[in-house]
């Protein structure tokens, strides 16, 4: 009588097995996570309406010649006989102290602050993500060094911290102004990284690649990235906001984008001295830079509420 003889898989046909179907189950998990909330971020009129507001600021930055046609670094664009003129049928926002048109200038300012906030965003979200990312994994010696390192810079408030290296690196162009808003501003992404990443390093699918031999690359981009997304895009979508108000606010202080660059900033600084003679001056610059800001923060807020499970 012959016998069967019943084939085991063996113990690295198991492990592989596990560390599948751990993938599986981590892959369906987060993509149930962002198909739940994108689908319930779509039901949210605010984000329709912070959507809206954001298009349209993209459009003016990408090309305001659509949305006026002057230029206000032609010659004769600023005529002082025009001073602090109120708004008129040919010229919606009016004229500021030197006769230049303010909704034209309004328009072309919206650039820079877009340029500004996004450079600056990308910047900390690489910088900060990228080192949090290595604290996280390695731990030790490292993971302590970069703690103490991000704690030098956090003690160092963004509009302080501007001031002192504006004063000394007086460039005025938008790529200095971001550079040193980035060198200010990765560590809060560094520190939100570094605790997603902490405490997915353990979860069973990590381990299960490790255990057969998938290298730290291998761990780190595939396995842990993709569960640590979600609060990093949060994050960075409200400090796209902050960074325009900073830099908008060192502008203002006369130590951030210069003539002939155009800022709200500036326009804002350039119009309070004669705000009770000549509101317009302030308000339409003002009002375009608070309108900024306050579209990319609500959009942060919509996007968390949606993507966060415990605000569900």
């Amino acid at each position: 009588m012959s016998e069967k003889t019943i084939e085991r898989p063996t113990t690295d046909e198991a492990a592989l097995a596990k560390e599948i179907e751990a993938e599986e189950k981590a892959a369906a998990r987060q993509a149930s996570l962002l198909k739940d909330g994108w689908a319930d971020l779509r039901k949210r009129p605010m984000f329709l309406v912070t959507a809206f507001v954001i298009v349209c600021l993209l459009a003016l930055a990408i090309a305001p010649s659509l949305f006026t046609s002057r230029s206000p670094f032609s010659d004769g664009f600023c005529q002082l006989q025009n001073s602090m003129n109120g708004p008129s049928s040919g010229h919606l926002f009016g004229f500021d102290v030197q006769g230049c048109d303010i909704y034209t200038r309004t328009v072309y300012g919206t650039r820079n602050s877009i340029v500004v906030g996004v450079v600056t965003t990308i910047a900390t979200t690489l910088i900060g993500g990228l080192l949090g990312m290595l604290a996280g994994l390695v731990g030790g010696w490292l993971d302590a060094l970069l703690s103490r390192i991000t704690e030098v810079f956090s003690a160092l408030p963004l509009i302080i911290g501007g001031l002192l290296i504006m004063s000394i690196w007086r460039t005025g162009d938008v790529w200095s102004v971001s550079f040193i808003m980035a060198i200010l501003g990765w560590p809060q992404v560094f520190r939100i990284m570094r605790g997603e990443v902490i405490s997915n390093k353990y979860n069973d699918y990590v381990m299960a690649a490790r255990a057969l031999g998938a290298g730290s690359g291998r761990i780190a981009f595939r396995h842990i990235l993709p569960n640590t997304l979600a609060p990093v895009i949060v994050i960075t979508t409200m400090n796209l906001g902050v960074y325009i108000a900073a830099e908008a606010a060192l502008s203002y202080l006369g130590i951030g984008i210069q003539y002939p660059n155009i800022s709200w900033g500036l326009m804002i600084s350039d119009a309070q001295d004669r705000f009770l003679t000549s509101p317009h001056a302030l308000l339409f610059p003002a009002g375009a830079l608070s309108l900024t800001v306050l579209a990319f923060i609500m959009l942060g807020d919509v996007v968390r509420d949606a993507f966060d499970p415990k605000m569900r």
